[in-house]
């Protein structure tokens, strides 16, 4: 991050962001296929859809929701909110009607910025909502390639008096009045993946960006001229932090290839010599499936992050033999406004003897971890509890919900319903979910523990065990597997595989070979789906 002024430092991703376009105007900031742009040029964009925001009666405090794919006007939107005090409401675009409007009435945002092609199907479902408007715009702007892998349609089907681009066309130059704002000042309303219940929307001040922005972007050592890669989905924490506000603040190009396509991502690492980004696993895994990938692609990258979901060290292994590179594990919530432990660059991550797991990382500078038993006591290094989290990362609380916010966060501390070891070095080993803690005749199983000796097996994929009902043992050991396209293998084979890594409770009762395990649109496993 460009050195502050010791007399004021920023109190806002807005204030960081216009130190930046200051110092380095001309510098690229955003690229998106055949089309560059400058931070200069980036700042102009966000001002005048800012100016025309307010035009339309946002102001301070008010929510505004995105519900798009990865696409330059994702940032200009961020940017353009922030300047006039208002929030952004990350909304996932893969929702539709209930599941859209159940996340809107929550948030009770003023409009909307969505696809061209979903334009109609938004405004209908969200019929007598608190939304005053919608913003129409399309992938197809900002560059002129067209590739058929990530575009749906040439046809232009927006009406010019709802579309983004022309409402910066139109307010060129215009620059929105000046909004006062205070790190506590909200910047994102992020809703929960709901896995564990009904999404909540975690509250994200603009001190917690700043703090996420700042400090992972040092911790992962990312300087100026890096070349950052949107690959993780920006309606998810992951994306929106540590692809976005981390470059967004630096003297950093951020690269956007629309929706996630493993193809088309190859090429972007080639094209536009990235040198960082962080995504789920499965974006890996995707890669890695392709015959033509190969460590050529990777010949710019200094550092690979995954967040979202625990890597298998079988994975890691295999990745780095056939790329070059170590993927580096990161761990953070959307409570905790994404990554708050990582794994230094350069090193890598240690496996806890006692459980097999591999280690997400070390805590940033400013956070603060315990583990802690059933009844809120810490326990001593080596020995597992609920994770706990303080730092100023960690939000205030979820929106409109205070109960949730009190037992989740009591004192600013957030505990994260996953089971961990931190050892006497500081590392940290995520175990499993206390929700998914098996009970086998009285002793406890750990799904982490038979998936990596699984994903020790050559021809699986991905696999994800999870426990049913047994009359004899309480619980039972089940385990879904994917394999690897071409290989094969019985689900007695995978059993007996299991003989010689596990205990014999450990053991999975049974093995479902499946084609493709049913995951969140951020690449976690629905593990409630395999149960039913």
């Amino acid at each position: 991050m460009p050195e502050e002024d010791s007399a004021s430092p920023a109190q806002t991703v807005v204030d960081a962001w216009r130190t930046r376009v200051e110092r380095y105007p001309d510098h690229p900031a955003v690229a998106y296929f055949d089309t560059v742009l400058t931070a200069g040029e980036v700042d102009d964009a966000s001002d005048a859809l800012a100016t025309a925001l307010s035009d339309k009666g946002v102001s301070h405090g008010d929510r505004v929701g995105i519900y798009l794919q990865n696409i330059p006007q994702y940032a200009i939107t961020f940017l353009a909110l922030w300047k006039i005090g208002a929030a952004a409401l990350l909304l996932n675009p893969m929702y539709r009607g209930r599941e859209l409007r159940a996340i809107v009435d929550d948030a009770q945002p003023v409009g909307i910025f969505c696809d061209e092609h979903d334009l109609d199907a938004t405004t209908e479902a969200l019929r007598g909502s608190t939304i005053r408007f919608a913003i129409s715009t399309s992938g197809l702007d900002f560059q002129t390639r067209n590739d058929p892998r990530v575009f749906r349609s040439t046809t232009r089907l927006t009406s010019p008096v709802y579309d983004l681009v022309g409402l910066i066309g139109r307010n060129r130059g215009r620059r929105p009045a000046d909004t006062p704002l205070v790190g506590e000042d909200l910047a994102v309303l992020a809703y929960t993946s709901g896995t564990t219940g009904p999404p909540k929307g975690a509250m994200i001040s603009h001190a917690n960006a700043l703090a996420t922005a700042v400090d992972f972007g040092d911790h992962v050592r990312l300087a100026d001229g890096d070349v950052v890669f949107a690959v993780a989905p920006l309606f998810h924490i992951t994306g929106a932090m540590l692809n976005a506000a981390v470059s967004l603040i630096r003297d950093c190009l951020l690269v956007f290839a629309n929706r996630f396509d493993a193809a088309v991502s190859l090429d972007a690492f080639v094209e536009h010599r990235v040198t960082y980004t962080i995504g789920s696993i499965t974006v890996f895994n995707a890669i890695s499936a392709l015959p033509s990938a190969s460590a050529a692609h990777f010949e710019s990258v200094k550092t690979l992050y995954s967040g979202g979901a625990p890597i298998p060290p079988a994975t890691i292994k295999a990745f780095a033999a056939r790329f070059g590179h170590y993927i580096h594990n990161a761990y953070g919530m959307t409570e905790t406004t994404a990554g708050v432990i990582a794994v230094p660059p350069g090193t890598e991550a240690p496996v806890d003897e006692t459980s097999g797991s591999l280690s997400v990382g070390l805590p940033l500078p400013r956070v603060r971890l315990r583990t802690i038993d059933p009844a809120g006591s810490p326990t001593a290094p080596g020995v597992a509890g609920e994770l706990e989290i303080s730092g100023p990362q960690v939000v205030s609380g979820y929106w409109r919900n205070p109960e949730a916010s009190m037992s989740t966060m009591p004192g600013g501390r957030l505990r994260t319903g996953d089971v961990a070891i931190i050892d006497e070095h500081g590392w940290v080993y995520i175990v499993d979910r206390l929700k998914d803690q098996i009970n086998v005749s009285g002793y406890k199983v750990w799904p982490r523990e038979v998936e990596d000796a699984l994903y020790e097996h050559p021809a699986v994929f991905e696999v994800a065990v999870v426990s049913r009902p047994d009359d004899y043992q309480g619980e039972a050991v089940v385990a879904f597997v994917a394999l690897r396209p071409g290989a094969t293998v019985t689900e007695e084979e995978l059993i007996d595989f299991t003989r010689d890594r596990l205990a014999a409770y450990k053991r999975p009762r049974s093995v479902h070979i499946i084609g493709e395990l049913p995951k969140t649109p951020t690449g976690k496993i629905k593990r409630a789906e395999l149960r039913q």
